[in-house]
């Protein structure tokens, strides 16, 4: 796990964050905010209990009453939880919904897997039908395009057809993998024993190899789900939204089906996947709820962070404004300037301490003021106070009570707010 410190690092999740909810609210999806910790049965029944999520990286703990929990390991199985409790038991069938925050899962170290990991994901229930999909991967889109991704990641789909077509696949694909085993290792092995579809996502040399002829889940569709694939396809290039057709890409959670998309970015190296999703259509069913179908997608914050150039945001516009009382008296006097400055929309700091002027200069510069003001005996005395451009090394002498107009005529008023 990490910690986020740097000002410029903490600066650039918020610029994401911030245009990641002004698209998803514009397209009309209101935040839900869940627990990190449910039960871990919740994730049992949705993610799937012979998972690697669930078998080897789910954090789970016991409560004082022996109540198993876990921490989420990925968002959709609680915006679920939360829609059946709180929507579908008042007769509301529908909603589209997004969420941030903290996931767990106990991975593997290597470079960009976090234990504790950010995303930022959609839900929209109520609606099987394949341009909801469509709408929802060009909001994808969109975000990547807002934050100058867009020719950094390709967008990848697939169908996994109906549960019906997916386990005719899985069958098909586990009879294929078991003649060739013997060339694999022995969690490979275990895989297609348990959930064979995992073994596309294997980096294996060897596994690679063997896939090149492997059944595809193409071959596997029925008319209704071929059907639906084109139609979201048609969808996508309506609205100009550039894919290719993965086959491989099946998602590591049980409860998808039909549409299963990802974007992935090169320059990752192999955990290459920004963001990833699908549809589901019975996980609302089978986590108590009514038969409603529902398809969503979730973005790693950590590894679209880590494609931005800080530098891309420039410095942050705000005006920087130190305060410098030389006395006791001049700390009292500059006190009652904080709230206004503030309120007007400045970031500004107030150094108390009893140092030198020397070395209250030397932290305004380090904290990078762009204006200081400097009050002490011989300014009071004047009912003025020294008025500092940092940047340029000026200053000038103004009246004390002009500190917040003097401050507006050299900034716009789009920064500072009246």
């Amino acid at each position: 796990m990490e910690d986020l410190y740097q000002p410029e690092q903490v600066r650039l999740w918020h610029w994401v964050e911030a245009r990641a909810r002004k698209i998803l609210e514009g397209a009309g999806f209101q935040e839900l905010r869940t627990p990190v910790i449910e039960e871990a049965g919740l994730f049992e029944r949705s993610v799937g209990e012979h998972t690697d999520i669930v078998e080897k990286e789910m954090y789970t703990l016991e409560d004082r009453n022996g109540k198993r929990l876990a921490l989420r390991p990925e968002g959709t199985a609680s915006v679920v939880r939360a829609f059946v409790e709180h929507f579908t038991s008042h007769n509301v069938s529908e909603g589209r919904f997004y969420y941030q925050g903290p996931m767990y899962r106990y991975e593997r170290p290597q470079k960009g897997r976090f234990r504790q990991f950010y995303q930022i994901g959609v839900e929209n229930f109520g609606s099987n039908h394949p341009l909801v999909d469509a709408e929802l991967i060009a909001l994808g889109h969109q975000f990547f395009k807002e934050v100058g991704l867009e020719d950094q990641v390709e967008l990848q789909i697939n169908s996994l057809g109906s549960s019906a077509c997916r386990e005719k696949y899985r069958n098909a694909l586990q009879e294929f993998l078991r003649t060739v085993q013997q060339d694999f290792s022995p969690e490979t092995r275990e895989r297609i024993q348990h959930n064979p579809l995992r073994v596309l996502d294997s980096k294996e040399e060897a596994v690679q190899n063997h896939l090149q002829k492997a059944p595809s889940i193409l071959d596997f569709l029925s008319t209704e789900a071929r059907e639906h694939f084109a139609e979201v396809q048609w969808g996508l290039k309506e609205l100009e939204v550039p894919f290719v057709i993965n086959t491989r890409i099946v998602r590591g959670l049980d409860y998808y089906e039909n549409s299963v998309f990802e974007w992935k970015a090169a320059r990752l190296g192999a955990q290459n996947a920004v963001a990833a999703g699908g549809r589901y259509n019975h996980l609302v069913k089978d986590l108590g709820g009514p038969d409603v179908p529902g398809v969503g997608f979730a973005l790693g914050m950590e590894r679209v962070v880590s494609l931005i150039p800080p530098e891309r945001l420039g410095r942050d516009p705000t005006p920087r404004v130190y305060l410098m009382g030389l006395d006791s008296q001049a700390n009292r006097e500059l006190f009652f300037q904080l709230r206004e400055l503030r309120e007007a929309g400045a970031q500004v700091y107030l150094d108390v301490e009893g140092t030198s002027l020397k070395s209250k200069m030397r932290r305004a510069a380090k904290w990078e003021a762009d204006w200081a003001i400097i009050s002490g005996p011989e300014e009071r005395g004047k009912g003025m106070v020294m008025f500092r451009n940092m940047k340029e090394s000026t200053q000038e002498e103004i009246p004390a009570d002009e500190i917040l107009s003097r401050l507006l005529s050299k900034f716009p008023t789009k920064t500072f707010l009246l």
